[in-house]
């Protein structure tokens, strides 16, 4: 069964009305820039109440704000800011949907080496999470989506967080996409009787809800949500969701670059936005594009790239970084249906974090370390690295051939790599 949430254009950036987000370059109110005696952090409230913005929401971990007004008063405040030569960014706060795809692959070939049998989903086989001796077991993983259930029987007494970010509503999830990929990321391996699907069966969830129902949420609270993963010291934060822009938006930037520094990784989608069989070949939106942010591309079976999963665009930002399994995904669903087979780069990305989770507990590494094993352990394909960056995720094997398994060469030029810190001031002002 696969669903249909959104065309090829459903998900093109919606700004919020009258809703912008201030970007700080620094976070920390005591190593922040000083106006006289005040800091950064201290001046722009007082700065934006003056100039008619109202103060919403400040994530003090994020060194994020989003704020209201009106939008005549963006361009003057932000050259007001410039002028003063006060470091932040103010760009338009914009809506996000999940991504899973509108119909199965066209055109997949007959056989292929891939596929779901009584006990693993074909995902679990690719990603080789049978073979690892790893559990995720003492990693915490928050997956930011439309909540979970709570309730679904297959993970009944697991170690389970859950917090809603949707005004209005609760974190159980209505709509069915949050529980999809917690499962993938997170489910039961193996599950007696029935077809195990999850990559790091043992890790403890976060399942925050940034998306209602509908499948849709804002800035406000997906940034609400790597707030909250980080005070809760998550090792990862996965993010099924996207708006097809092109440029890098700041909040992100910011975002993915203090959580890498705080020790978590975010892994996101790449995007559904491609067309390849009719010579599309997409772009990698928000909030993936960000250069501080794991970008994930969607493979069917036959490990070859997914119809509708985005490219890497050139130049600073949009970058795919390595890829997992995103077509006919089977995994945990809401409600009396139990389970449901989905596809989208939605479906890839839960198979990374699950394995980025896996290495994680093998090697005690987080943040940048993290992001650097999982691309130097993916398994490379014959395929366009601007398709499928690194290659697909691959789980560490277990202790015993680690511990024989001889000393990799280095690699002189990386499929893919995460930036360095001489990147950030660039990152940061240049796009927007």
């Amino acid at each position: 069964m696969f669903i249909s949430d959104e065309s090829p254009t459903a998900n093109a950036a919606t700004p919020v009305p009258g809703r912008y987000v201030v970007v700080f370059a620094d976070p920390h109110p005591s190593a922040g820039e000083r106006f006289g005696a005040r800091t950064l952090q201290e001046e722009v409230p007082t700065m934006l109440e003056r100039e008619g913005f109202s103060l919403d929401t400040y994530f003090p971990r994020l060194g994020v704000a989003v704020v209201g007004g009106e939008s005549a008063q963006l361009g003057e405040l932000q050259a007001r800011c410039d002028s003063r030569n006060m470091p932040l960014r103010i760009v338009p706060e914009l809506m996000y949907h999940i991504l899973s795809s509108p119909a199965p692959e066209p055109g997949i070939a007959a056989g292929p080496p891939f596929a779901d049998n009584d006990e693993l989903t074909w995902g679990l086989q690719a990603v080789r999470a049978r073979e690892s001796g790893y559990t995720g077991r003492g990693i915490r993983v928050a997956v930011l989506d439309t909540g979970f259930d709570a309730a679904h029987p297959d993970f009944a007494g697991r170690d389970v967080t859950t917090m809603s970010f949707i005004e209005g509503e609760d974190s159980h999830d209505g709509h069915g996409h949050g529980t999809h990929c917690i499962g993938t990321a997170c489910g039961p391996r193996p599950l007696p009787g029935a077809r195990a699907y999850g990559v790091a069966p043992e890790a403890s969830i976060f399942a925050g809800k940034v998306l209602s129902n509908e499948g849709s949420g804002s800035d406000t609270g997906i940034l609400a949500g790597i707030d909250w993963a980080l005070q809760n010291d998550c090792h990862i934060i996965s993010m099924s969701l996207g708006a097809d822009v092109r440029e890098v938006h700041p909040p992100y930037v910011a975002a993915g670059h203090r959580a890498l520094e705080r020790g978590t990784l975010i892994v996101a989608a790449a995007g559904n936005n491609a067309r390849r069989s009719a010579g599309n070949p997409g772009f990698v939106g928000a909030p993936a594009n960000s250069p501080y942010i794991l970008s994930v591309a969607a493979l069917d079976e036959n490990l070859l790239v997914a119809d509708f999963s985005a490219r890497t665009l050139p130049g600073r930002g949009g970058q795919v970084d390595v890829s997992g399994p995103g077509v006919k995904v089977y995994s945990s669903w809401p409600g009396a249906q139990r389970y449901n087979t989905i596809s989208g780069t939605s479906m890839a990305t839960p198979h990374v974090a699950g394995v980025a989770a896996l290495l994680s507990e093998a090697t005690g590494y987080r943040g940048r370390e993290l992001w650097a094993e999982l691309v130097q352990e993916s398994e490379r394909l014959e395929q366009f690295s601007v398709d499928v960056g690194a290659g697909l995720a691959q789980a560490p094997p277990p202790i015993r051939e680690q511990a024989s398994a001889p000393v990799p060469e280095p690699v002189s030029e990386p499929v893919s790599s995460e930036p360095s810190e001489d990147d950030a001031s660039e990152s940061f002002y240049g796009h927007g």
